[in-house]
């Protein structure tokens, strides 16, 4: 059983929170072992466009809605040639559908102007992608190229700060940066999408977390 380290220094705590971050990424892997993306996608570039229309909507959401503008352009020339208007009518009902159909129609047309129509295997490549940020940009390299990623969405930086892998951090890219010292490289994809599971199941946002039933209920920051 995991037993935090008694050290208040510095580089004590980095210890501790590396072994506490072993601890939880073991107890996720037995709790949720075929946990992976919940965006449906066969190619990188609907990767890139469900992340996008992933914003302030739901997985489930975006996945019937790409149905329908798959239907009509099914690749990214058809995508990046389609008028914006159109693209936004199919996209609408995810949320903020003007923004989200211009930044879709832009990366498609940088995707056949300078990579000859497929995703770039480059972190910052991809994040001169129009909406692509880090976490989408992290996501990208993680689930398609199989690299180092550590995606922090809202329910890694939510549920980080309860466990305790962070203190009191809510900006994702400072929560990404202080996962990375702390997660093993291999390790951090996987890690991030069990999160998602968690957070969904039983360590939720919106009722109190069911830490009767949570797998880390006894290595817990929030009930240590």
């Amino acid at each position: 059983m995991y037993v935090p380290t008694i050290d208040g220094s510095k580089e004590g705590v980095t210890v501790r929170k590396k072994e506490l971050a072993l601890a939880v990424i073991e107890r996720l892997k037995e709790e949720y072992p075929d946990a992976g993306c919940t965006l449906d996608y066969n190619e990188a570039w609907k990767l890139l466009v469900s992340v996008r229309l992933a914003a302030q909507c739901t997985d489930a959401r975006v996945n019937v809605v790409v149905e329908k503008l798959y239907e009509k352009f099914p690749d990214v020339e058809a995508l990046a040639s389609a008028p914006v208007e159109e693209i936004e009518a199919i996209v609408h009902p995810c949320g903020l559908g003007k923004s989200k159909a211009r930044d879709i129609s832009g990366c498609m047309k940088q995707l056949l102007e300078q990579y000859d129509g497929k995703v770039p295997e480059d972190f910052e490549a991809l994040l001169r992608l129009p909406g692509v940020g880090r976490k989408s940009a992290n996501l990208i390299m993680g689930d398609v190229f199989g690299k180092p990623a550590i995606v922090t969405d809202t329910h890694c930086i939510r549920l980080c700060n309860r466990i305790g892998l962070v203190d009191g951090i809510k900006e994702p890219k400072k929560v990404e940066m202080a996962l990375w010292k702390i997660v093993p490289p291999e390790e951090g994809s996987d890690f991030c999408h069990r999160l998602v599971y968690h957070g969904r199941e039983v360590c939720t946002a919106r009722t109190a977390p069911y830490c009767d039933r949570c797998c880390l209920q006894d290595i817990c920051k929030k009930n240590i």
